[in-house]
Protein backbone atom coordinates (compact mmCIF):
# COMPACT_ATOMS: atom_id res chain seq x y z
CA UNK A 1 0.00 0.00 0.00
CA UNK A 2 1.23 3.38 -1.01
CA UNK A 3 1.36 6.06 1.46
CA UNK A 4 -1.52 8.32 -0.43
CA UNK A 5 -3.91 4.86 -0.06
CA UNK A 6 -3.10 4.85 3.49
CA UNK A 7 -3.72 8.75 3.96
CA UNK A 8 -7.12 8.22 1.64
CA UNK A 9 -8.21 5.02 3.76
CA UNK A 10 -7.27 7.06 7.61
CA UNK A 11 -8.96 9.76 6.19
CA UNK A 12 -11.89 8.30 5.21
CA UNK A 13 -12.22 6.52 8.48
CA UNK A 14 -11.39 9.85 10.83
CA UNK A 15 -15.17 11.01 10.54
CA UNK A 16 -17.03 9.86 13.73
CA UNK A 17 -20.11 8.93 11.16
CA UNK A 18 -18.11 6.91 8.69
CA UNK A 19 -16.04 5.33 11.64
CA UNK A 20 -19.72 3.89 13.15
CA UNK A 21 -20.39 2.41 9.71
CA UNK A 22 -17.08 0.91 9.13
CA UNK A 23 -17.68 -0.84 12.84
CA UNK A 24 -21.06 -1.44 12.44
CA UNK A 25 -20.19 -3.64 9.24
CA UNK A 26 -17.37 -5.33 10.79
CA UNK A 27 -19.84 -6.31 13.31
CA UNK A 28 -22.41 -6.89 11.06
CA UNK A 29 -21.35 -8.59 7.61
CA UNK A 30 -23.06 -7.02 5.09
CA UNK A 31 -26.25 -4.48 5.68
CA UNK A 32 -27.92 -2.69 2.90
CA UNK A 33 -28.07 0.95 2.71
CA UNK A 34 -31.60 0.96 4.37
CA UNK A 35 -30.33 -0.81 7.59
CA UNK A 36 -27.08 1.65 8.09
CA UNK A 37 -29.36 4.32 8.02
CA UNK A 38 -31.97 3.06 10.54
CA UNK A 39 -29.53 1.31 12.42
CA UNK A 40 -26.95 4.66 13.15
CA UNK A 41 -30.23 7.22 12.79
CA UNK A 42 -28.30 8.99 9.58
CA UNK A 43 -30.01 9.94 7.08
CA UNK A 44 -30.04 8.33 3.37
CA UNK A 45 -28.07 11.15 1.23
CA UNK A 46 -25.69 11.38 4.03
CA UNK A 47 -25.07 7.77 4.58
CA UNK A 48 -24.81 7.66 0.68
CA UNK A 49 -21.94 10.40 0.74
CA UNK A 50 -19.97 8.45 3.67
CA UNK A 51 -20.92 4.96 1.72
CA UNK A 52 -19.14 6.92 -1.32
CA UNK A 53 -15.86 7.74 0.71
CA UNK A 54 -15.27 4.44 2.63
CA UNK A 55 -15.30 2.98 -0.85
CA UNK A 56 -13.58 4.92 -2.61
CA UNK A 57 -10.42 4.40 0.13
CA UNK A 58 -10.85 0.98 -0.59
CA UNK A 59 -12.51 -0.09 2.61
CA UNK A 60 -16.07 -1.32 1.75
CA UNK A 61 -17.56 -2.89 -1.11
CA UNK A 62 -21.20 -3.01 -2.37
CA UNK A 63 -23.13 -5.56 -3.79
CA UNK A 64 -25.99 -5.29 -5.72
CA UNK A 65 -29.19 -7.96 -5.27
CA UNK A 66 -32.01 -6.44 -7.37
CA UNK A 67 -32.75 -3.29 -6.08
CA UNK A 68 -30.90 -3.60 -3.31
CA UNK A 69 -27.23 -2.60 -2.54
CA UNK A 70 -25.58 -4.24 0.34
CA UNK A 71 -22.34 -3.19 2.17
CA UNK A 72 -19.64 -5.19 3.70
CA UNK A 73 -15.86 -4.61 4.74
CA UNK A 74 -13.01 -4.74 1.73
CA UNK A 75 -11.04 -6.76 4.05
CA UNK A 76 -8.55 -7.14 1.35
CA UNK A 77 -8.39 -3.41 1.79
CA UNK A 78 -8.67 -3.46 5.20
CA UNK A 79 -5.64 -5.95 5.94
CA UNK A 80 -3.65 -3.66 3.40
CA UNK A 81 -3.82 -0.81 5.87
CA UNK A 82 -3.45 -2.67 8.85
CA UNK A 83 -0.12 -4.58 7.27
CA UNK A 84 0.66 -0.87 6.10
CA UNK A 85 0.20 0.89 9.48
CA UNK A 86 1.82 -2.28 11.28
CA UNK A 87 4.99 -3.17 8.92
CA UNK A 88 7.73 -1.61 10.91
CA UNK A 89 6.15 -1.66 14.19
CA UNK A 90 8.28 -3.13 17.19
CA UNK A 91 11.39 -3.13 16.54
CA UNK A 92 11.56 -5.45 13.90
CA UNK A 93 9.62 -8.32 16.08
CA UNK A 94 6.34 -8.55 14.17
CA UNK A 95 5.06 -11.20 16.81
CA UNK A 96 4.79 -8.86 19.71
CA UNK A 97 2.51 -6.15 17.08
CA UNK A 98 -0.98 -7.66 17.95
CA UNK A 99 0.21 -8.73 21.88
CA UNK A 100 -1.84 -8.52 24.59
CA UNK A 101 -0.73 -5.89 27.29
CA UNK A 102 0.17 -8.19 29.55
CA UNK A 103 2.34 -9.89 27.05
CA UNK A 104 3.48 -6.77 26.26
CA UNK A 105 4.96 -5.99 29.90
CA UNK A 106 6.57 -8.89 30.17
CA UNK A 107 8.78 -8.64 26.77
CA UNK A 108 9.05 -4.54 28.21
CA UNK A 109 10.28 -6.14 31.62
CA UNK A 110 12.83 -8.37 30.03
CA UNK A 111 14.06 -6.12 27.62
Amino acid sequence: MEITNAVQALTSLAHPSRLEVFRLLVRSGKLCAGDLAETLEVAKPTLSFHLKELSRAGLIESERAGRTIYYGVCVAGFRQLVDFLSEDCCQGRPELCFASSEQMEKVESCC
